[in-house]
């Protein structure tokens, strides 16, 4: 009876996967076709596939494929970010932009993009280093025999604020340079090519298949250190294996798109919501329901007030702080 329950459970979790795909497609298809000139879906196959010569070829192949891959990337790389961050901490409210770790990559972009400006190739790795430095500081601020949940989001507002201050300090010290990173302060894919999205997915792709490869790991870590323990689980060194997974996976999206918000904390949740808090089915709704709203937000962010363009940033967190609201007094409901 338990088997054929499980079975059952397990096929319409399959199904769901395949629906928020066949969104995220249609996601993919909406942000490629629309803009300052329509482009209908047919006609997108054949400029992608077929067609070399023509103006749609040229617009889709050249400034809106690149721009949506890096969107969708952006998109997967913060959603499961978030998605592990709400699982080692045991708290829907936590998010890479919230504690800390999206600041720390933030940070060394900043000083990379205005200090050396000739090495920007090097903004990946400079953000993964600052969002690891970032990472283990709060994680050694919140060590008190042993993380509590609670803690480690306390300690990572407390550096996300320390390096938001620093971030501004830059900005201070170096107004003449500071034009060209403005777009990294709210999040933004405008002008965005195919250099950076041959920058980010090699990046991306390594945090994903990391993940991608423990889902039941993180799946025992969510009943608690003590139960943890007692399966065998050696708690602090998978928390902190969980820990770098996402620092990667946010400097790859921070180092491309800039300090780019909410998205770690709504689509974690809103896939929980969806399809349960296993990981095994989590971590691949996550990623592609991450790579559908924000493919959709910058579509949005690019057509309302046409032709001025809204970062996707500013989209993203129109939707974000009602959400995050909502998140903050049904955590208290709970509570009392």
């Amino acid at each position: 009876m338990d088997m054929t329950k499980n079975r059952i459970g397990h096929t319409k979790k399959i199904i769901i996967i395949f629906i928020l795909l066949a969104v995220c497609i249609i996601s993919f298809f909406i942000s490629v076709g629309r803009g300052s000139l329509d482009i209908s879906f047919d006609k997108v196959i054949r400029a992608i596939f077929i067609e070399r010569d023509t103006v749609n070829h040229q617009i889709i192949w050249n400034i809106r494929l690149p721009r949506t891959l890096v969107a969708a990337l952006v998109g997967i790389c913060l959603a499961i970010s978030g998605a592990i961050l709400q699982g080692v901490m045991r708290n829907p409210l936590a998010a890479p932009n919230i504690i800390g770790v999206s600041s720390g990559a933030g940070l060394m972009a900043y000083v990379i993009l205005i200090l050396f400006p000739n090495y920007y190739y090097l903004v990946p790795m400079g953000a993964f280093i600052g969002a690891l430095t970032a990472t283990l500081f709060i994680y050694i601020l919140a060590w008190k025999n042993g993380v509590n949940p609670t803690r480690l989001i306390l300690a990572g507002v407390a550096v996300s604020s320390l390096l938001g201050a620093g971030i501004s300090s830059l900005m201070t010290l170096f107004p003449d340079k500071v034009a060209g990173a403005v777009g990294f302060m709210v999040g933004g894919l405008s002008a965005r090519t195919w250099p950076d999205f041959n920058m980010l997915w090699p990046y991306a792709l390594l945090g994903i298949v990391l993940t991608f490869l423990f889902p039941k790991k993180l799946n025992i870590l969510m009943l608690g250190d003590e139960i943890a323990t007692g399966l065998g689980l050696h708690v602090e060194r998978t928390r902190l294996m969980f820990i770098v997974f996402a620092a990667l996976l946010a400097a790859s999206a921070v180092s491309v798109v800039g300090l780019l918000g909410f998205v770690g904390l709504i689509v974690p949740h809103t896939a929980r919501l969806i399809i349960g808090s296993d990981y095994r089915y989590l971590f691949p709704a996550t990623a592609i329901l991450g790579a559908a709203i924000v493919m959709l937000c910058d579509t949005v962010g690019r057509l309302v007030f046409d032709p001025v363009e809204i970062p996707v940033g500013i989209v993203m967190s129109l939707l974000g702080v009602p959400f995050f609201l909502f998140l903050l007094r049904e955590r208290k409901g709970m509570e009392k």
